[in-house]
């Protein structure tokens, strides 16, 4: 992979500095890994939308506990704990 340059503000790059030093790295391994950190977070952010549209069709819960009722996880106790 080639290098590249990045223009930052001197009190930014001294920021990063001090962040990946505290972590025992250095700042071209500290911003790989942040970088791969907010992809994943971006990805995570979708997915959970698309989950709660998902959820959120009606009747969606009845059709999983039909199909899976030895596992429904919606027979509670009065305290409000899985059975």
């Amino acid at each position: 992979m080639a290098d590249t340059t990045m223009k930052v503000d001197s009190a930014t790059r001294d920021r990063f500095a001090a962040v990946a030093a505290a972590q025992g790295k250095s700042v071209r391994a500290y911003l790989a890994e942040l970088a791969i950190a907010e992809e994943n977070q971006i990805r995570l952010s979708k997915a959970t939308a698309v989950f709660r549209e998902v959820i959120a069709q009606p009747g969606l819960a009845e059709a999983f506990d039909a199909a899976f009722p030895d596992d429904a996880l919606l027979q509670q106790d009065t305290a409000g704990r899985a059975a």
